[in-house]
This record gives structure tokens, sequence and C-alpha cells, in this order.
């Protein structure tokens, strides 16, 4: 890690660290800190994997676990809230008052959880720190509930990154009233951005769309993908979820099995649907073509990628509002060289310009997906265009090292920005 270039630090409020299906967030870490930016990483949650990329490894950053359970730890939260009570009566008058009207809109008790989080945060480390003058919160839910009650507690300036379930599943006054106080929102696609300055209409607060990208080096063409034959090898790497259309997916891939269609897929990837999923596969008798490997180490991953023909994802709206960003899966199989096909969900057509960089379809439709999988491994004029394209586009538009730069020129210019207004 070089040096550190700044004289602040900067507080990450997160809601697990690390996850393996959050590896852009531990990226962003790490290549702050190589631009010389001092970390320091409050998560809600511990891990849910055994195991964790090499690049978490490398992070030099102070970990403090916030308590995440609030019966369960409720005093080990309660004390710290009293102690800062006493020292800050007027900011904690303010902090409860806002829990209150929030209380009111939603009647989600979580927000109580999440003023007594941002208390113990408060006084068992912030204010103990001179030097952590800014928090940032990844994700606009709770991690950023915890990181504005926190900024409020503290007076400490605070900012967020948005993403998308966060987003699409919020309540949109709590939303635009955490965006008020915030001096800036990050989000990853253009597709947010604009979802957010609608709810923002009226305020000052800046709203930058940053990609979250991937480091080109680690994913880079090694195999020449343009030349394939069946039985073709189909991945797809998601969570067993609603929103990544699963049922979609092997519903297209049981009309390619009736018209004699070869092929073979592999879904990298765990979830609250896994049982659901599995049983779908048994009933359209696909046991044969298709298998779920479960959750995969990075290295695993990148052999998958370099063995398929095509990386398919079936991505639609659930039910409750929830949608994809740009999914990374998709950034990492251009980048590789794997044609990619995907719906035309959220900012998906963002990364898979169609016919350019790659083919993105109507989504919730089987049969649109079953011809157009056909089309890209068949058409080899096809395939040689949109893998071009899309090595091309994540070279010129998801290169990690460069989106990360320009995050951390924002924290600075803020935080001179702050220094100016504290002179006058």
């Amino acid at each position: 890690m070089m040096s550190s270039t700044t004289n602040f630090t900067l507080g990450y409020i997160l809601k697990g660290y690390p996850r393996i299906s959050e590896t852009f967030i531990s990226n962003e870490i790490l290549l702050l800190e190589q631009l010389g930016f001092r970390m320091r990483l409050f998560p809600m949650r511990h891990p849910r994997e055994s195991f964790c990329h090499d690049s978490v490894k490398q992070i030099t950053a102070q970990v403090d676990y916030l308590p995440t359970e609030l019966l369960l730890e409720f005093p080990r939260l309660l004390l710290p809230n009293i102690f800062l009570a006493v020292k800050r009566p007027a900011l904690y008058k303010y902090g409860l008052q806002l829990a209150g009207n929030r209380y009111k809109r939603t009647a989600n008790l979580a927000t109580l959880k999440h003023l007594l989080q941002a208390g113990y945060l408060t006084n068992t480390h912030i204010l103990k720190d001179d030097s952590l003058t800014h928090l940032h919160g990844h994700f606009a839910h709770s991690p950023t509930s915890v990181t504005m009650f926190a900024s409020l507690l503290s007076g400490r300036t605070f900012s967020f990154t948005a993403h998308a379930k966060d987003i699409y599943t919020s309540n949109p006054e709590q939303l635009r009233e955490k965006m008020r106080l915030a001096e800036f929102v990050v989000t990853c696609t253009d597709y947010n951005r604009k979802y957010l300055e609608n709810i923002a209409e009226g305020l000052d607060t800046a709203i930058h769309c940053i990609y979250h990208g991937i480091d080109l080096k680690l994913f880079s063409p090694t195999t020449d993908h343009v030349q394939c034959t069946p039985p073709y090898k189909l991945l797809t790497v998601a969570r067993m979820t609603e929103k990544k259309g699963l049922p979609t997916l092997y519903k297209a891939f049981r009309i390619l099995k009736d018209e004699g269609f070869l092929f073979n897929h592999n879904l990298i990837g765990d979830g609250d649907d896994r049982e659901k999923i599995i049983k779908l596969i048994a009933e359209l008798d696909l046991q044969d073509c298709c298998r779920c490997l479960g959750t995969r180490t990075h290295q695993e991953v990148l052999k998958q990628f370099e063995d398929s023909d095509l990386f398919v994802l079936a991505c639609e709206i659930a039910a409750n509002g929830d949608r994809d960003g740009i999914p990374n899966v998709l950034v990492e199989s251009l980048a590789m060289g794997v044609p990619a096909l995907s719906t035309t969900v959220s900012a998906i057509p963002e990364i898979l310009l169609h016919n350019k960089s790659g083919i993105s379809v109507a989504p919730s439709n089987p049969e649109i997906m079953a011809a157009n999988i056909k089309e890209i491994l068949e058409n080899q004029t096809l395939r040689k265009t949109i893998i071009q394209g899309g090595i091309k586009h994540t070279s010129n538009h998801f290169d990690n090292r460069e989106l990360v730069a320009k995050l951390g020129d924002i924290f600075k210019a803020q935080q001179k920005s702050k220094k100016r207004k504290t002179k006058k």
C-alpha cells in the first residue's frame, strides 16, 4: 500500500464485509488505499462465507463490526448511546426526532436499531478518531441509515453509494431525506442516476454516476471464443433470487432441448430460491444438461468463463421492485471475450449495446431468450462483432482503477470544500 496522501480518514459503513457477491466494494476499498486514502471499515454483519477473494487480504484498513441484533445485543448498544446522549443532548434529541419521523413513515422497527448502531459507532469509534472526518455508506438502505444518523450525532459529513435493490425497494421519501442530508450521492448506472434525480428534484445534492468497473488485468481474453461447436457450453453466475429470472432461463433451455439443440449449462451461485430452482430443473427434465455448482472462488469462476461459449442472464424486475443495475458478471464476461446475452431491464443496455457489445432482449420471455441463444451460438459473424465490441466497451468504460480514481477525486474535493467553509 502507498503511504497516505490525505490528512483525513474515510469511514465506510457496510452491510457486511467481506462478501463474495460484493467484490466491487472490496476492490474499491483496496484501490482507494492504493491511491493513498486512509480507511476504516464498519460492517453491520460478519461474512456469510468461509472464504474471501485475494484482494480482501490486501486491504489494511481497521475493521470494527457493529452490534447486529437489536434484541440480542441491546445491552451492548444501549450503554454507548446513554453516554452519547449525556455528552450531546441536543444532537441526540434531534436524532430521536428524526428516527421518530422516519418510523412514522414506514413503521419499521429497524429505524430504532439504526439509530442505536449509529450512537454506538459515534461514541465508541468516531469521536475517538479526530482524523475520521467523513463517513460513506455503501447501499442506500440500512448502511446509509446508520451513516446518516452517525453523521448527525458526530457532526461529520457523509455521503453514500446507491446500487440497485437498495434504491428500488426503498421508500422514496426516506431516500429523498438521505439525499437532502448527504454531501453527495454516488450511483453505479446512468439509469439509477436519472431515477434518483427525479426523487431529488429541487435538492442541490450532487448525484454522480460512477460504474463499478473491474480489474482489467484479471479479466482479459485468454481464449478465442469466436469458434464454438455443439454441445455448446453456457454459463450463468447469479444469486438464486427472483430478479435473476432463472425460471425464464430454464424454460428457454427446455425449448432448446425440444428442438434437439445440444448444450450444457452451469449455474454458479446460491440463494433463497435454491430449492425452487433445483425442483424446476427436475420438472423440466434438464438434469442431464444443467448443473448448479453453488458458490465458487474467483479462480473457479475465471476458469468457467474461459471454458464457456456464451454467458446468459435473464434478469427481470421482481414483484417488490427489486432489480439489477449492471451485474458485474456481465462486465467480466465481455472483458474476457465471452459473448453475453441478457435483458433490457434497468441499466443492462448500458453494458450490452445491442448487436454491438452484446445482446439484450425483453425480460420474462423464454421463446425470445431461446431464439437469441441459438443466434449467438450459430451466427459466427454476430459472435465476432459482439466479442470485439464487448472487449472494447469494457476497456473504454469499465476500468475500475480509472473509476475509483474519479471517486477519490470527489472525496478530496468534498474535503477541500469543507475546509474552505470552515475557514470562512
